[in-house]
């Protein structure tokens, strides 16, 4: 299949259109203003000054009653949703609490002011299972090795060392929010389990 015109072609009749077209005059006199002429008529341009007070302005004062009432209907709703989509969730994170023995809890029963303790067999468990496994996928050298697959050359060896010391140090340095959260989902992913 041959290509007869050029990609950046005009389409047909374009030319004579932009040939008709009178160049548009902008004058910049003051840097604070532009002025345009087209056919004969002047337009000047001010734009406004910004100040840190209008960037960090409360929108919600600019915004009529009903967009508000629509905005706020909408987050309103969204938060119902999130709530209602983890509720399962929140009912096994509760379920959990309270099998682990850690939920306080001001007893009557057989008697006013009960001991309520539970056996920390299965909270041994999990700690156990958190430490063994976080000791082993963040350990001390750094959580990433490299591996280098087919022949093994120079300039592999030092790209592979490379990538190995910067997903380390990114990781480790950069990102220090990773391990507590890896900590908690170690922890909390057995109760599913």
């Amino acid at each position: 299949m041959a290509i007869e015109k050029a990609l950046y072609e005009l389409p047909q009749g374009l030319e004579a259109a932009s040939a008709a077209m009178e160049p548009i005059e902008i004058e910049i006199e003051n840097p604070e203003s532009v002025n345009i002429g087209i056919d004969g008529l002047e337009i000047e341009i001010t734009p406004k000054e910004e100040t840190a007070e209008d960037f960090d302005a409360n929108l919600a004062e600019y915004l009529d009653d009903r967009e508000l009432a629509q905005i706020c209907g909408d987050l309103l709703g969204d938060v119902e949703s999130d709530v209602s989509s983890r509720k399962e969730w929140m009912q096994t994170y509760t379920d959990g609490i309270e099998l682990l023995g850690m939920k306080l809890e001001e007893r009557s029963e057989p008697w006013e002011g009960a001991c309520g303790v539970y056996h920390p067999l299965l909270s041994e468990a999990l700690v156990k299972f958190q430490a063994e496994t976080v000791m082993e996928t963040l350990p001390a050298a750094g959580p990433v090795k490299t591996v280098i697959i087919g022949k093994e050359t120079a300039e592999k060896t030092a790209a592979a060392d490379r990538v190995q010391k910067d997903m380390n140090y990114q990781i480790t340095e950069e990102m220090p929010e990773l391990r507590p959260e890896h900590e908690r989902m170690c922890f909390f992913s057995q109760w599913r389990a």
